[in-house]
């Protein structure tokens, strides 16, 4: 699933069509997201089709950020059938590092990378056993985070993702013209 429900302020266009060296960051995500999950990609919080791919209108309409984009997902993925998760500005994420969480995921309980003591929730794995909680999580009007305050997940740790290859720029944000300078930089501009 590709997390695009937000507004892309910070950006001032769609995200989801900012192109990284000559390719949007949807179909960028999307091609990684293909190779592992072998088709049946959605993009969670929109409506129609995008780029290709068959869209999810947002289930929770409002600004309810990431989680609303999860749980609509979940409302529509097979129970026990874990969801592989990114948001539509990490044009870097590697195929890799997904592959690697979803070997880990037993399709009912999260697996969330953990980077600089952080929760890396916009690049996990979720399985459908939190949807009861993220509804309720939603109606309080919480996040993600707040999610997994209340859910078993599997937190994987810095020492085993860079076991991986991963280097962090699976989780590298694009909001803006400059952080996109900044990660062509730092990551290239190759899909890995």
């Amino acid at each position: 699933m590709i997390l695009a429900g937000g507004a892309s302020t910070r950006m001032g266009t769609d995200k989801a069509m900012v192109q990284v060296a000559g390719i949007p960051m949807i179909e960028r995500v999307g091609s990684v997201l293909e190779r592992v999950a072998g088709g049946g990609v959605i993009v969670s919080g929109r409506s129609g089709t995008l780029a290709g791919y068959v869209c999810e209108p947002d289930a929770y309409p409002g600004r309810t950020g990431p989680l609303g984009g999860i749980a609509t997902a979940l409302l529509a993925q097979p129970m026990d059938v874990p969801l592989v998760s990114v948001a539509v500005d990490h044009p870097f994420v590697r195929a890799e590092t997904l592959s690697g969480l979803l070997e880990l995921c037993d399709g009912v309980t999260p697996v969330v990378p953990i980077a600089g003591g952080t929760r890396q929730v916009t690049v996990a794995v979720y399985g459908t056993g939190i949807l009861e909680i993220a509804q309720e999580v939603l109606a309080g009007g919480g996040s993600v985070q707040m999610v997994l305050d209340r859910a078993p997940f599997v937190a994987v740790q810095e020492d085993e993702w860079r076991g991986w290859g991963e280097d962090g720029r699976s989780w590298f944000s694009v909001d803006t013209e400059e952080s996109l300078t900044e990660g062509l930089i730092q990551y290239g501009a190759d899909l890995v």
